[in-house]
């Protein structure tokens, strides 16, 4: 049947050229190469970071939600994430790291039953999904643990998964006050991952989209739950030239997502194994 000559005609929508220059990007992301100066850089910031953290492992101005003038916003459901340092992007020679930190507050919750679901790395799959797609425990020697987790990052057109080897080590500093630091020790990126041709890139040699990756968490238990908290740092190559108008605010925004993520996930284990 024919339409009437006065019927509405719909035009098809453009593509912005923006979101068409986002999508061929993501799609032709050329591979990257993790060069020992970039590694370097990123260890004399790990280094520099350390030291600043030293006091608050020694229990001195432990929690750094403490300080912030929005501290009782932590009573509400969700996470509190902030730069750590400036826009929380440090550029480095070849690479850019992230660095962001987060707290959120448990209640009626203990040091104990917080830990349990940290600590409860063969279930982390189930309880960080979807961006932890496996987990296992390679082995554990008291509170040392050496876990693998298989990760999925996504952004709008990016997609990326990898194989991770990660070492945490958890510290009591009292019976109410514990941190752990964890560091990534390999992560290899999955090429056609959960298809029969699946294969690890070359470790330092892929599309440069998370390279290392370290977590530091502190959790404190107060009258009426725990507060949780973890200042996050990864490595990423740099933004290409010409794209960087269009993806520094994604970029920006991969970070402190992950980790509001992350937090509010712990907080819905505790709370549902309560």
């Amino acid at each position: 049947m024919s339409l009437p000559s006065n019927s509405l005609r719909v035009t098809p929508a453009r593509p912005r050229p923006a979101a068409v220059l986002l999508l061929l990007w993501c799609l032709q992301l050329s591979a990257a190469e993790l060069k020992e100066e970039t590694i370097d850089a990123f260890n004399r910031y790990v280094a520099a970071l350390e030291t600043r953290l030293q006091p608050r492992w020694q229990g001195q101005g432990f929690l750094w939600s403490d300080g912030l003038a929005r501290r009782e916003e932590l009573n509400q459901d969700a996470a509190l994430t902030a730069p750590a340092t400036g826009n929380g992007n440090i550029e480095i020679r070849g690479g850019m790291i992230q660095d962001w930190t987060g707290a959120i507050f448990i209640p009626s919750a203990n040091i104990a039953s917080v830990l349990a679901v940290a600590q409860d790395y063969a279930h982390h799959d189930e309880i960080y999904q979807p961006e932890v797609v496996k987990a296992s425990v390679r082995s554990r020697t008291g509170n040392d643990f050496a876990v693998y987790m298989r990760l999925l990052k996504s952004k709008l057109f990016l997609s990326v998964v990898l194989d991770s080897e990660q070492e945490i080590h958890f510290v009591g500093v009292d019976s109410k006050r514990v941190y752990s630091r964890a560091y990534s020790t390999r992560i290899a990126e999955v090429g056609n991952a959960g298809k029969p041709t699946e294969h690890e890139l070359p470790v330092g040699k892929d599309r440069g989209l998370l390279w290392r990756m370290n977590g530091y968490w502190f959790f404190e238990e107060r009258a009426g739950g725990v507060i949780v908290e973890c200042e996050s740092v990864t490595l990423t190559r740099d933004i290409p030239f010409g794209m960087r108008a269009l993806l520094s605010p994604i970029i920006r925004e991969l970070p402190a997502e992950a980790l509001r993520k992350s937090l509010e996930s712990t907080r819905r284990a505790v709370l549902y194994r309560r």
